[in-house]
């Protein structure tokens, strides 16, 4: 029998706190373990040296001061020797720096298939910081670096084309997923509004995500605060749980998916301040949730958000648009919209669609054959 493949991926951006990225992988390796005929190794950044139980091994880094727990592994050699022992048949790498490049270097030393997922979009932040020369810079950067690779996924149509433009080649756009299980409209619990003390009929709108810079908090605040006193924000993703503004409250961070499921499915719509996602994996989650959304019409949220799921606003409008986009979405049919929403998931976005389409991308650089269940493959599971 032959043995089965053994994927690895490894990235920067997995701390205990850390978003997106940490969510996908961290669903991905369930849903691999489950549901696929290979065998699927994180190898992440920890405070030391560990092999978890379940496929997890941490590489001790330390701590990034001011980093909201990321760790940045600076024992270079010894991280792509623990990658090379772990012998896999094909390497993901999710961060363009040096772990990135570590993985590409262990893929050659090794001859096997390296990817790439470009989960951020590092050229337009550095061009949006510090001037267009430095995206320029980063922009070549990308190039050099993902030369190295047989592979680069872009989770949104945007970012692919951004990596063409900066001449990036192997370019395949691969969206995230959802667990249509695990956030469901029916993780609604209606103790969590009664928790913030809401006079009855206010409008709960929440937001979950790293409370990082690019997420525009204060116009999440500013929009409420235009909104009126009918509405109310939660945060779901700080430290601990304390009022932010009069009608804002900010939430600690959850790891278990459900209860966040559970925030989000108990609300009345998901507001969206940032304006340069790479994808919005909170907006399906919000969505799975028969949750509409309500973003900027910026970034690759465009992509997921549409009328028939929520309401997208002018983002030179700031705060205001956003407000007057909130009360167009209230009065519509919310049946319908909650409806709309979650069919968008479970027509397109469910981890079964996303990651299958990544295994045979897999499988067409491993030249192996399937690698997903044949009842999965198929359509009956």
């Amino acid at each position: 029998m032959t043995p089965r493949a053994h994927l690895v991926d490894t990235t920067l951006f997995f701390s205990p706190t850390s978003g997106g990225v940490r969510r996908y992988l961290l669903a991905k390796h369930a849903w691999l373990n489950r549901h696929a005929l290979v065998r699927h190794t994180l190898l992440v950044p920890g405070p030391r040296d560990a092999g978890a139980p379940g496929g997890i091994v941490e590489f001790g880094s330390p701590s990034i001061p001011f980093g909201a727990g990321y760790r940045c592994p600076i024992r270079l050699r010894a991280l792509r020797g623990r990658l090379c022992r772990l012998a896999p048949d094909l390497v993901e790498a999710g961060d363009p720096y040096h772990v990135g490049r570590a993985a590409a270097t262990a893929a050659r030393d090794l001859g096997i298939p390296a990817v790439a997922f470009c989960h951020s979009d590092l050229a337009a932040l550095l061009g949006a910081r510090l001037g267009r020369l430095a995206g320029l810079t980063a922009g070549r950067y990308l190039r050099s670096l993902y030369a190295r690779f047989d592979l680069v996924l872009a989770p949104s149509q945007l970012i692919a084309d951004r990596l063409r433009r900066s001449g990036v080649e192997r370019v395949t756009v691969q969206p995230l997923g959802v667990d249509a299980d695990v956030f469901a409209p029916s993780r609604a619990e209606p103790a969590l509004r009664e928790s913030l003390g809401l006079a009855p009929g206010t409008r709960l709108l929440v937001f979950a995500g790293r409370l990082a810079a690019e997420k525009n908090l204060p116009e999440l605040c500013a929009t409420v605060e235009r909104l009126g006193p009918a509405y109310h924000l939660a945060i779901v993703g700080g430290a601990r749980r304390a009022r932010l503004a009069e009608r804002v409250t900010v939430l600690p961070y959850e790891r278990d998916p459900r209860r966040l499921a559970a925030w989000l499915a108990a609300s009345d719509a998901l507001v969206h301040a940032g304006r340069c996602e790479t994808f919005g994996l909170v907006a399906l989650e919000a969505l799975a949730c028969g949750l509409p959304v309500v973003a900027y019409r910026a970034g690759a949220l465009p992509e997921i958000v549409d009328e028939s799921v929520g309401e997208l606003a002018d983002p030179a409008g700031g705060p205001a648009a956003l407000a007057d986009a909130v009360r167009r979405l209230c009065a519509r049919d919310p049946v319908a919209l909650r409806t709309a929403a979650r069919s968008r998931i479970v027509e397109r976005y469910t981890w079964e669609s996303t990651l299958g389409q990544q295994l045979r991308l897999y499988a067409s650089l491993l030249d192996r054959g399937p690698l997903l269940r044949t009842d999965l493959a198929l359509g009956t599971a």
